[in-house]
């Protein structure tokens, strides 16, 4: 059975919000047969009801319970999205224990530091590649009692003590539970909204990551305003469905694949892998596309670039298409979305040429897509929203739940994260920060009473870090406070706002520009290697390698006129110099964060002689 949005509406009006966990424990009761979650197994999708999963996350927690796991201990999850991930976080949040999710590209050194300040006890790892990780440093974990992992493949002859299979592992839950079977229950209704919830480790782009405790109540507050998410109230009908290709550990997969899809009894999509995300965009066609910018730019240069190989007939199209969809996003923007006249240059747009586009894209169904964790360049919103899926783009970070700004359909400006969200108060400080103060705020930085107070205050201000400008009502986010540029004529620049414009163009992936103290600005690049590959070999520019093709001088000049593009149209100081980063930027290499952020400081010392070159 499907609830209609007004029922689901009722229902969160009447609770108040809940926990994922308890929100899954009603739908289970309510109904049983309602699909939780579709995955792939060897090709062939795969349904999990609701019961079934509320099921297996209470023999998850009994297991734990039985391996010596109390209230307040942490369980580490290191794995890609799929349905343990799931089953494994609402099992160890049911029972009042602390989750703690690891990214899957964490190397040893990390998941090192990772499990042993977070203190776990139990890890849960994906597979062979995520055990190896553990098994390397697990002399250096005494507090590790058991690595269950999910995957057999590879680990058939390993002989590890602490090692055990996932199913092994529930099976003695089940035990547990049939001996216990309200234990579960009495645990997830004495939890307190003070309690602790899960552990989101910051990315680290400065100095070691820092685990940011978030609550029950944190939760729960955020789960009560989803009847304030226009953007959500538009586009689920019956039978949501999302995609779960987010990292689960990052504050925002975790807003969008639980409490948002738990709280509208949504059907969570698990992507195949990281590389078959645009396939299986395709293949579901989300209700509700949540992105990060990384994304956004990738799917707007691969339709970009598209066009450019297209035939006369169909860049004729695409081009009176795009002028429809400019007008029609225009008008959206200044009369509203309601709109019948923005409505009528879309759909003729969409009759031409990008229904056919849309379904490419996976973005059939979703009417919005929400952006967040980092800025976005206005002109990309502006082709998405031309296209039909306005993307709303929101601000927030990991110390408030993700939930302080946001555009919707009633309010909108593009270049602006929106005005502040219901329950809500922001402030300016002398020097620009952005101040929030909500009941979203975390509880601190876990053993870190000094690095808290730094952050927030005895009134309950969180100090973002992030420098923000108020237009109207309309938050704009200058740059990150400890990232603005002053160069040596005493000019203030946002390399943020200047590295966006770069990084429009299908040709670039990554921007940093560089000029602090410094006579002019300067940009290192790194190249989208297939398409500026598949570019190329159009223009018989034969390559092999990364490093090869980003030294030819043709690539070369191809990368200054997209800068020059971006000169042309930034307020900023214009880019004098640039040089190309020679290799593919990875977050094994502590190059970027796992969410594909650059890490500034760390390429500013690794490439110093390069930089060095432009300024010599």
């Amino acid at each position: 059975m499907a609830l209609s949005m007004d029922q689901i509406y009722e229902e969160i009006l009447r609770d108040g919000g809940e926990t994922p966990s308890k929100k899954v424990r009603e739908t289970a009761q309510r109904f049983p047969d309602m699909i939780a979650m579709r995955y792939k197994e060897y090709g062939i999708w795969q349904e999990t009801t609701y019961e079934n999963f509320w099921l297996k996350s209470n023999y998850l927690g009994m297991a734990l319970r039985h391996f010596g796991v109390s209230k307040g201990d942490s369980v580490a999850i290191h794995s890609e999205n799929r349905p343990e991930w799931f089953i494994a976080d609402i099992g160890i949040q049911s029972m009042g224990f602390v989750s703690v999710g690891l990214y899957p590209t964490n190397p040893s050194p990390e998941v090192k530091y990772l499990l042993s300040h977070s203190e776990s006890k139990i890890l849960f790892a994906e597979d062979q590649e995520q055990v190896d990780k553990a098994l390397e440093v697990i002399d250096d974990l005494p507090g590790l009692n058991k690595i269950i992992y999910f995957e057999e493949r590879g680990l058939y002859n390993y002989d590890h003590p602490k090692l055990m299979k996932f199913e092994e592992f529930l099976e003695i839950g089940k035990a547990e539970y049939e001996a216990y079977p309200t234990c579960v229950d009495e645990q997830l209704d004495a939890i307190e909204d003070e309690d602790l919830a899960f552990l989101v480790y910051t990315s680290g782009t400065t100095g070691p990551p820092k685990g940011s405790m978030i609550s029950h109540g944190n939760i729960k507050w955020v789960g009560s305003q989803i009847p304030n998410f226009s953007l959500v109230k538009s586009v689920i009908a019956t039978n949501p469905q999302f995609l779960s290709y987010l990292p689960l550990c990052h504050i925002f997969g975790r807003l969008t694949d639980l409490l948002i899809a738990t709280h509208t009894h949504a059907t969570i999509n698990f992507a195949e892998s990281i590389d078959t995300v645009q396939m299986d965009l395709v293949e579901i066609q989300p209700t509700i596309f949540p992105a990060v910018p990384r994304i956004l730019e990738r799917m707007h240069a691969g339709a970009m670039v598209r066009m450019k190989d297209a035939t006369f007939l169909k860049k004729q199209l695409f081009t009176i298409s795009m002028y429809f969809g400019n007008l029609g996003a225009e008008r959206k923007i200044e009369k509203g979305f309601d709109d019948m006249i923005a409505k009528f240059y879309i759909s003729i747009g969409w009759l031409l040429a990008f229904r056919t586009l849309k379904k490419k894209l996976g973005l059939s169904k979703a009417e919005t897509a929400i952006s967040g964790a980092a800025p976005i360049a206005p002109e990309i919103l502006k082709f998405f929203l031309a296209l039909g899926v306005p993307i709303f783009e929101g601000y927030g970070m990991t110390e408030n739940c993700a939930y302080a700004t946001g555009n919707n359909d009633e309010k909108m400006k593009l270049g602006t994260v929106g005005v502040p969200n219901h329950g809500v108060e922001i402030k300016l400080a002398e020097d620009g920060e952005i101040l929030v103060k909500s009941p979203a705020v975390f509880k601190g930085y876990f053993k870190d009473e000094e690095a808290t107070k730094e952050c927030v205050d005895e009134d309950g201000w969180l100090y973002t870090g992030d420098v923000g400008v108020f237009d109207g009502e309309f938050l704009k986010i200058v740059d990150r406070k400890k990232d603005i540029i002053i160069t040596s004529g005493g000019k203030n620049v946002s390399p943020q706002e200047i590295e966006n414009k770069i990084k429009i163009s299908p040709f670039i992936k990554d921007a940093l520009v560089i000029g602090d103290k410094r006579k002019f600005l300067s940009v290192l690049i790194a190249i989208e290697f297939e398409t500026v590959s598949n570019w190329a070999l159009r223009k018989n520019i034969a390559h092999t390698t990364y490093r090869d093709l980003s030294e030819k001088k043709e690539v070369k000049d191809l990368v200054w006129g997209e800068i020059l593009k971006a000169n042309a149209e930034t307020s900023s100081l214009e880019i004098r110099k640039f040089s190309m980063i020679p290799k593919e930027l990875d977050h094994e290499d502590g190059e970027m964060t796992a969410t594909q952020k650059i890490k500034r400081n760390v390429l500013m010392e690794k490439f110093s002689d390069i930089i060095e070159e432009m300024y010599s």
